[in-house]
């Protein structure tokens, strides 16, 4: 069995970290955008934004095969 690991995705709006993590838990990434950001307006939206900023500096892009 490969390893599964998570990869900011080529299916992007901004970074693809969204789109990533959505592949890694298989579900649709309209999905986790759509949960994002009801979380962010929740909670002030600076630890969302800060969290994504990271994300993206730090997952790496998905390689071709």
């Amino acid at each position: 069995m490969p390893e599964k690991r998570l990869y900011r995705s080529k299916d992007k709006i901004l970074a693809g970290v969204l789109s990533g993590f959505a592949e890694y838990i298989n579900i649709d990434p309209s999905l986790v955008r759509i949960l994002f950001v009801v979380i962010s307006l929740f909670t002030a939206g600076f630890p969302g934004l800060l969290l994504y900023i990271i994300c993206a500096l730090i997952i790496p892009v998905k390689p071709e095969v």
